[in-house]
């Protein structure tokens, strides 16, 4: 099944799952030549098809064009074979923000036949030898303004032994980049295998072990040829903008992936805090922009003060469910819908998605095209629509963890299990209720966490909110909101009571929060993902 393969250090491939352990793969529409360079085809193939002078990164001040990109990376990976010594197959970590000089080293390192593992600079010494240890990485590429926690890791790791610095801003003054300064502009980029392993997505969140998701070559253009191409409609005239780290598979296909593989520009902001992105939009009249709600709900409080936002047409929410509030506010205020959806590392990017044309709040769409989605039992028979089951999902990507038992637990009679609660409609639509783990049981009944919180959110008094459920002596668990409420708004035994009776009024009686918690914000990954487990830490006090 697996094609041929460039990799000289063969760590990757001869730590792929079991095949018969893999989710079945529909690869119909996905038809890529044997080999296949996924960065050639995101900067020199885009130069041959003439968007050599098209503005392709945008970030630190500067715009670079796909000409100035592909030269760039082809001068790095010179440096990174030439001088560093990486063979194909080698592990390349790089630890950096959102800019354009990490996007570069992406790049770089998949042409000289890598496998590249992204890392998020907030990331410490121990999280990252963690990362290290299990994908055997030897060489690390590190923003030099963040080089502190990875010197520390260095110095006791059994395999990385290279760290070299390059300048995420815009002097490109650092090792790296002296190294390419007087490379050639032309570089003969390894022959990957469109099977060959490219990228290592580590799973965030987990606890344990950490847990990383292997994506072939053919894996990085197949989301971009599929959700980007089929759901987004992105064009050459389109600029992406958003929050998410590159470090994460949502943010590297929607700020690098997708633009590049369509002429388009990104837009890459070291601090995308809403303020920043408003300030970006305006100023680069971006179109697409990918981010939380919590942020889009922002966004809208600044259009009320006069932020011109017009130039979006494409709202992409995914990482946290899309309250209808949000949904509604937004489709009155711009004429256009919000694009919920949901992805996972383990399927590398969005699966499920609303799209143009047929849009709706509380839902989260239909399949991306070559997918299919079910809703399944514990034993995995198919349940009938309307029931609350678990998500069930097949198509070109697929979950297959590096060395991890845990592999027939995500994948089951070759569908990926993602952990999520679903319920499909019986139009085909396809609802969240929650996580597998954040359904809250509470005397009997099952209360979803989101719909309590969409609930709260169209109060006037809210500003942001996040329900959990805490264990309660007699009922099991009660259903606790942390709330963060409007300017002027006290946060009283009155405004608990408002907003209880608010949800009562709402929503099933039985959902009300029995115990709310007011506090200044909620804490949140830098995506904008909520942290709900930090929020456990709260003992309830029932009102």
């Amino acid at each position: 099944m697996l094609g041929l393969s460039a990799h000289i250090d063969t760590f990757t491939r001869d730590n792929l799952p079991d095949i018969a352990l893999w989710p079945d793969l529909i690869l119909d529409d996905y038809d890529y030549p044997e080999h296949l360079n996924a960065a050639v085809e995101l900067t020199d193939t885009m130069v041959g098809k003439g968007f050599g002078d098209h503005t392709a990164l945008i970030g630190n001040g500067r715009r670079r064009t796909y000409k100035e990109l592909t030269d760039w990376t082809n001068r790095l990976a010179h440096a990174l074979v030439d001088d560093l010594g990486v063979k194909p197959g080698n592990r390349v970590l790089i630890r950096s923000a959102n800019n354009p000089a990490m996007v570069a080293c992406w790049l770089a390192a998949t042409k000289a036949g890598a496998v590249v593992v992204n890392t998020m600079p907030m990331l410490r010494a121990g999280e990252l030898a963690a990362i290290i240890d299990k994908a055997q990485i030897s060489h690390a590429l590190c923003d030099t303004r963040l080089m502190d926690e990875l010197t520390k890791c260095a110095k006791s790791s059994a395999t990385l032994n290279s760290v070299v610095g390059f300048d995420g801003t815009s002097n490109h003054d650092a090792e790296l980049d002296r190294l390419a300064l007087e490379k050639p502009v032309r570089y003969e980029a390894v022959k990957t295998g469109r099977d060959d392993v490219a990228l290592l997505g580590f799973t965030s969140g987990t606890t344990g072990s950490p847990k990383a998701t292997m994506h072939f070559h053919r894996d990085l253009l197949i989301v971009a040829d599929g959700y980007a191409r089929h759901i987004l409609g992105v064009t050459s005239d389109d600029v992406f903008i958003g929050s998410p780290p590159l470090a994460f598979t949502f943010g590297l296909g929607g700020l690098a992936i997708f633009p590049l593989r369509f002429g388009a520009a990104a837009t890459l902001l070291e601090n995308a805090s809403p303020p920043n992105m408003i300030a970006m939009i305006e100023k680069y009249r971006a179109t697409v922009c990918f981010t939380a709600p919590t942020a889009y709900r922002v966004m809208l409080a600044a259009m009320d003060k006069g932020a011109d936002l017009s130039s979006l047409r494409a709202a992409v929410s995914a990482g946290e469910t899309l309250p209808a509030p949000v949904y509604k506010d937004w489709e009155a205020k711009t004429g256009k819908p919000m694009l919920d959806g949901i992805g996972a590392t383990e399927m590398l990017h969005i699966f499920i998605s609303n799209q143009f044309g047929n849009a709706h709040p509380n839902c989260t769409g239909q399949p991306v095209p070559g997918y299919q989605a079910k809703i399944v039992d514990n034993d995995m028979k198919e349940l009938p629509r309307g029931d609350v089951g678990r998500l069930a999902i097949r198509g070109p990507t697929g979950c297959r963890y590096l060395d991890d038992t845990r592999q027939s637990e995500y994948v089951r009679d070759g569908w990926n299990v993602t952990g999520d609660l679903f319920t499909q409609d019986q139009e085909g639509y396809f609802h969240f209720a929650a996580r597998d783990d954040d359904m809250i049981v509470s005397s009997g009944y099952n209360i979803a966490g989101p719909e309590v919180e969409a609930a709260l959110l169209s109060s006037p008094d809210v500003l942001e909110c996040a329900v959990i459920g805490v264990e309660h002596a007699q009922r099991g668990q009660i259903v606790q909101a942390h709330v963060v409420v409007h300017d002027g708004i006290a946060a009283t035994p009155e405004a608990v009571k408002r907003l209880q009776d608010h949800v009562k009024a709402t929503i099933a009686p039985y959902k009300y929060p029995r115990s709310i918690i007011f506090t200044a914000a909620l804490p949140k990954t830098t995506s904008g993902k909520i942290q709900r487990f930090r929020l456990k830490a709260y003992k309830p006090q029932p009102s």
